[in-house]
Parts: C-alpha cells; sequence; structure tokens
C-alpha cells in the first residue's frame, strides 16, 4: 500500500498512513500537546477516517516530542473546569479508540496527565517512555478522572491499583506504570514509537484482518460478560471464520514459509450490521 499525505484540515494532528499502519500525532508542541482548539473533535474524525478504511490495519497513536499529552489545556486558568458549557461530556473523544475494528497502539512517548493518560487507556495496547511522568491527577485540580477511566482501570489494574491511581491523583514514571499493568513495555523515550510502528507493521502483515477484529470487539466486550457468554463468542466467530478463504491462507502461507495474503477486510463478522 502506498503512503498518504496527512489529510488537510486538522491544526491540531498529524495523520500519515504507511503500509497499512496509521499513525496520528497530537500535534501542539508548544502546549505539550494539550487537549484544546478542537482537538477532541479532530481526533474523533481522525478515528472515525481510519476506521472506515479497509487498507488501514493498524492506528498508532503519539504526540509531538517531547510530551505525549499534557491533559486537559489550561490557557483559561481557573476557568478551566469551572465553564465546561451545555455540551461538555467527561467522555474525552466522541469515538473511543476500544469502538475502531483495528488495534491502536498509543506509543505514550513522554509525559501524559490526566486526560492525556485517560485518552491512552482507551487504546488497546500502550508503551511508555520509562522516564516519563504519568497520572490521573484530576482529583488535584478538584474534578475526577474522565475518558471512562473509572470503568476501564479496575479492569485493567484491580481495584486497588485504580483507587490508588484515581483517589490519589499522584504521578508515577513508566516502569511502575508497566508494574502496575497499565502497559505492557517501558522503553526509553526515543524507542517507544518504533516500537509501536514495529508492532503495527507486523499486524498489518501477519495477522487476519477478520480474526483481528473480531478479537479485538470481543476483548473489550468480555469486560461485561460472564464465562458462558464469551465462550458462546468465540465460537460464534469460530464458526463465522472457518467459513472463510483467510481460514486456508493463514495456513497455507505458514507452510510455505511466506506472508500471506489476505483477502478480508478488517470487520468483525459476528458484528450486527
Amino acid at each position: 500500500m502506498p503512503a498518504r499525505s496527512d489529510p488537510p484540515g486538522y491544526r491540531t494532528l498529524l495523520v500519515s498512513v504507511d503500509d497499512g499502519v496509521a499513525t496520528i500525532t497530537l500535534n501542539r508542541p508548544r502546549r505539550r500537546n494539550a487537549v484544546g482548539d478542537g482537538m477532541r473533535e479532530e481526533l474523533a474524525d481522525a478515528y472515525r477516517t481510519l476506521g472506515r478504511d479497509d487498507r488501514v490495519r493498524a492506528i498508532v497513536l503519539t504526540g509531538a516530542p517531547p510530551a505525549f499529552c499534557a491533559g486537559a489545556d489550561l490557557a483559561s486558568g481557573e476557568d478551566t473546569f469551572a465553564a465546561p458549557g451545555p455540551e461538555f461530556s467527561a467522555a474525552g473523544v466522541d469515538v473511543p479508540a476500544w469502538t475502531l475494528p483495528k488495534p491502536v497502539i498509543a506509543a505514550v512517548n513522554g509525559h501524559a496527565i490526566g486526560l492525556g493518560l485517560t485518552l491512552a487507556l482507551q487504546c488497546d495496547i500502550r508503551f511508555f517512555a520509562a522516564d516519563g511522568r504519568y497520572g490521573v491527577v484530576q482529583v488535584r485540580r478538584g474534578v475526577v478522572g474522565d475518558a471512562y477511566s473509572h470503568w476501564v482501570l479496575p479492569r485493567l489494574v484491580g481495584i486497588a491499583n485504580a483507587a490508588e491511581i484515581l483517589l490519589g491523583g499522584a504521578t508515577f514514571d513508566g516502569v511502575r506504570a508497566v508494574e502496575l499493568g497499565l502497559g505492557s513495555r517501558a522503553l526509553p523515550a526515543d524507542e517507544v514509537l518504533p516500537a509501536a510502528l514495529e508492532l503495527a507493521h507486523d499486524i498489518a502483515v501477519n495477522t487476519a484482518p477478520m480474526s483481528v477484529a473480531a478479537s479485538k470487539r470481543l476483548l473489550w466486550d468480555s469486560f461485561d460478560l460472564d464465562r458462558s457468554a464469551v465462550g458462546d463468542r468465540e465460537t460464534e466467530i469460530h464458526l463465522r471464520l472457518m467459513g472463510h478463504e483467510d481460514a486456508r491462507e493463514g495456513v497455507r502461507a505458514f507452510m510455505q514459509g511466506r506472508a500471506p495474503s489476505w483477502t478480508g477486510k478488517p470487520v468483525d463478522p459476528t458484528a450486527e450490521p
């Protein structure tokens, strides 16, 4: 797949696509990529656009150095949280990363504070810069964690660690973030994005699009399902996938020692139309 240029019109993001991998860069470096100037709306639009593009197989979310995202833009000073407006929602972004039918990898290459971290928690996979600072600090600003953090965190790290993160509001480094279970790797800052892109390209080439879409959806849905329901869903997914050519192609490619040539689209075949 050829690379494509950044789509026009985004003030706060850079978006590029190369060989099936899209990279979204939060791009307000003078504000340490704080969420403001329409970034929420632009990120939702980028997610929608890339989610619908069948040529995109994986998405990497990162920030323009040296930070990932400093959270809410505090340019309004003490009125930052005091005047929310009639359309306010604590969801963070209207299209959470977990709703996309393809993996979203957060390359958290520097500090991620407040909303900056909770947006990363909506992604499927997270790599952290070891020396960055991270925290859901909102209780120290007179509000509470957002972007579904009270739903995600207990399921990622357990109620005790979630309580420490949400109720204490303290910051910690990337090594501690991985120890807590917030991510899978803590790396030097300059290695975070390359590692995320390497994984994304591996997914784009070597994993079946429908299989990944179905598995991702079930992973997130499993938070609200019991064991029997998960087993039923796995059976339903298998029956749909086994009837598709990709179930043959995956075995053929493995036996022949070559990269697979997938024909399925990144769509869960069991999803409601």
